[in-house]
């Protein structure tokens, strides 16, 4: 199936990540040009980049920082210059949470974790997106995609100001499709659960990942999908499956939507 994204100008956020890499990829096997942004894992962004160009397709790398609006706009400068505007824009980079794993009682939040996750997450996106949609707005057509996480919608003890920072941009995407969907801009949320990245097994207790390496594989497996109705967890694959229908042309009338990729928890 032609997903119509031939020739189109996609801007992944934190593009040198799993998840963000995955997207890079699948985005450039449908024939876009794919910018690949990256804040502190140049060499990431860059091997992702020679793999889309190695296999013919077209990928730059960016730096790109969601807490200095500088970057931002450099970063769509950039982009506008080497192929004269953006598209789709996948807000995939994030404040994530460090790889702590005990919760945190909420009265003992540090301040400063709380200001950069809305920093990072909320101020970020605001600019990105406004650097995006000029563009889109001139075009008559675009698609925004928020990468979010389902625990959003179900909270997390110890990552309230990584919830918080998420749940605005729920809000933020209810509110532009209503904008924008008259001017061919569409707008959604993709809210992946567990997926097997390396933020996500850097988050699985010490102990937890000793005792998974002594067991043998299918019983790894059990543990890992116990209570997935789909019967796994998911993969940055499925995600990225799902992030390129809502950003493609095929797409032609879901928008303000949050869709979770959660294997049906």
């Amino acid at each position: 199936m032609d997903l119509g994204l031939a020739g189109k100008v996609v801007f992944i956020t934190g593009g040198s990540g799993s998840i963000g890499g995955h997207l890079a990829r699948a985005f450039a096997a449908e024939g876009a040009s794919v910018a690949i942004t990256y804040h502190r894992d140049e060499d990431g962004a860059r091997r992702v980049a020679e793999e889309v160009t190695g296999r013919g397709g077209e990928a730059i790398t960016v730096r790109y920082d969601l807490t200095d609006p500088e970057s931002i706009r450099a970063a769509f400068d950039m982009v506008t210059t080497e192929w004269g505007g953006v598209d789709v824009l996948v807000v995939n980079a994030s404040a994530i949470p460090g790889t702590k794993v005990d919760p945190v009682a909420f009265e003992d939040v540090p301040v400063e974790e709380w200001r950069s996750s809305l920093r990072a997450d909320v101020e970020g996106s605001f600019h990105t997106v406004q650097a995006a949609l000029p563009g889109m707005r001139k075009r008559g057509w675009g698609r925004i995609v928020f990468i979010s996480a389902n625990i959003v919608q179900r909270g997390a003890a110890g990552d309230e100001a990584f919830v918080a920072s998420k749940m605005a941009l729920h809000g933020l995407s209810r509110t532009l499709a209503t904008e924008l969907a008259p001017e061919g801009v569409l707008v959604n949320v993709v809210a992946p659960g567990p997926t097997v990245t390396k933020g996500f097994l850097a988050r699985v207790p010490e102990e937890f990942r000793q005792d998974l390496a002594g067991k043998p594989a299918e019983q790894i497996k059990r543990l890992l999908n116990k209570g997935k109705a789909a019967g796994h967890v998911s993969t940055p694959q499925d995600v990225a499956g799902l992030v390129l229908y809502c950003a493609s042309a095929i797409n032609g009338n879901v928008t303000g939507s949050v869709i979770h990729v959660a294997g049906g928890t």
